[in-house]
């Protein structure tokens, strides 16, 4: 694991492996960005001239490397691009993805020094925390691990008047990184290794080591309890459903909030099933319980002032001479009635009972993350989520803070008239399917049939976004990104700050 630290030396004088500087495109070529002036001063004024001479241009996402004049005990340097030359400072959003580019490019160097652009404590978070994820690689099947070594200590430089916050800074990053990484594991994870009980030890085993109670119901509390979504969407498979509670609690909090995941850890469809070309990389439907998972354990870490309940719904869809069929009816916790016409619609099955069940212990506000719809990918692409809500101002802060932390979203609309294919059902309450159009709008409103009168409650789409399949960029690899934990842990933080949801 990479680690952070904060050092007051100068960029000069430190003992590094390598020295990241920050640069961009200024109005007759590259220009160095602030941090990079004792670098500068070791290349005799010329550092921009030389990096302009190796074809650098300041672009984001671009990296170059040269080799270290005298003046720094350094061995060479390299050069991140921030795009556009910003005389006001960069955007945070800029430079998490130059520390993400950094670590990147560096994997296998033992000790980087940033003196990126970083002199509030938020800009230092923002390169730590990109630095962190960007130095990610999973490599538990490849017998050379994942070939080069990550990054193994990244240095932000701090001026000593700011040093204080600059660590204070730099451990947030770490405990928001440290998770979303573990998330990205869990979401890499072979679904032969991570079924709904290998899930549920993990989260026990994360409660007992940061001190959160966890609870797990199994197969036959689940039966007991009158599970029907869960049982349902897990009776084809040889590995039964769990529904994991993880609870973190602050003696000074004035608000609770409930954080939902749905957590299929391998869909085939069931019997609707997926065709080829749409099944190899399901093991990722599980991104919206392994997202709540990290931020209640993120937020217990930072320890912010505001209660959390983290509820994983956690199932295998698979086809059996058991799996539940198109046309079964299911009577899910709380008693409402479900006509299965697509087992392939199963996650909105798995959050139904967790939202009922979440919703009796009357939190203040309910938050749903799943990889839920192709048709928000269709509508989104491939890196924003969709936010819907029955409360517009909650959807809409939600969206805000999605943008604050670097998360793309949009908010989505609730259509009434979209229900009425759900409701048409003549045998059950509610159809699992309704209208093809919308069918991401159509997933909102089936959740929002399950929510208590009273309680707020908000929708996380990340099935665009949750799983990474081109090459990487910035912070963020091929394969698990933990779409949706900045998100949640921010709301969490504004909740603790502000003493209400």
């Amino acid at each position: 694991m990479t680690a952070l630290s904060v050092s007051t030396s100068s960029a000069a004088s430190l003992r590094a492996d390598a020295l990241v500087v920050g640069v961009a495109k200024g109005p007759k070529g590259v220009v160095l960005a602030p941090g990079a002036e004792a670098v500068n001063e070791a290349f005799e004024g010329k550092l921009a001239e030389i990096l302009g001479t190796l074809g650098a241009t300041g672009s984001e996402g671009e990296s170059v490397k040269v080799a270290s004049p005298a003046g720094l005990k350094a061995a060479f340097v390299l050069a991140v691009g921030l795009g556009e030359a910003a005389e006001a400072g960069y955007d945070l959003e800029a430079l998490r993805r130059a520390g993400g580019v950094a670590a990147r490019t560096l994997a296998g160097v033992k000790k980087v020094a940033l003196a990126l652009p970083a002199e509030s404590a938020a800009e230092v978070e923002a390169v730590a925390l990109g630095g962190l994820l960007g130095s990610y690689a999973f490599g538990t099947y490849k017998a050379d691990g994942n070939g080069k070594e990550p990054v193994g200590e990244l240095v932000l430089l701090a001026a000593r008047k700011g040093s204080k916050d600059a660590k204070a800074a730099v451990e947030r990053a770490a405990a928001i990184g440290e998770e979303m990484n573990r998330a990205r594991d869990l979401v890499n994870t072979a679904p032969n290794d991570l079924t709904p009980k290998s899930f549920a030890a993990i989260a026990q085993a994360a409660g007992k080591e940061h001190g959160l109670k966890v609870e797990v119901l199994d197969e036959k509390a689940l039966t007991k309890g009158g599970f029907g979504g869960l049982l349902g969407v897990g009776n084809g498979s040889t590995n039964p459903p769990r529904l994991v509670k993880l609870a973190y609690t602050h003696p000074k909090a004035k608000a609770t909030l409930a954080f939902i995941g749905k957590g299929i850890t391998y869909d085939s469809g069931g019997i609707s099933l997926k065709p080829a070309g749409h099944n190899e990389t399901m093991k990722c439907d599980m991104a919206g319980a392994a997202a709540v998972f990290a931020a209640v354990v993120a937020a217990k870490r930072l320890g912010l002032a505001v209660n959390i309940t983290g509820w994983l719904a956690l199932a295998e869809n698979m086809p059996s001479g058991s799996a539940t069929r198109p046309g079964d009816v299911l009577r899910m916790y709380g008693g409402k009635t479900v006509e299965v016409l697509n087992t392939d619609a199963e996650g909105r099955l798995v959050l139904a009972d967790a939202i009922v069940k979440a919703g009796e212990e009357n939190p203040d506000v309910i938050v749903d993350v799943a990889t839920l719809t192709g048709a928000m990918v269709l509508a989104l692409g491939t890196r924003m989520f969709g936010v819907m809500a029955n409360n517009d101002e909650l959807r809409d802060n939600l969206h805000a803070i999605a943008g604050e932390v670097g998360e793309q979203s949009w908010p989505m609309p609730l259509p009434a008239d979209l229900k009425k294919g759900m409701t048409d059902s003549t045998i059950a309450d509610l159809a699992n399917m309704g209208e093809r159009m919308g069918g991401g709008l159509v997933a909102g409103l089936f959740l929002q049939e399950f929510v208590a009168e009273g309680i707020d409650w908000a929708h996380l789409d990340i099935a665009g976004p949750a799983y990474h399949e081109s090459a990487p960029f910035g912070y963020t690899p091929k394969g698990g990104t933990a779409s949706a934990v900045r998100t949640l842990v921010r709301f969490a933080e504004q909740t603790a700050a502000n003493g209400k949801a």
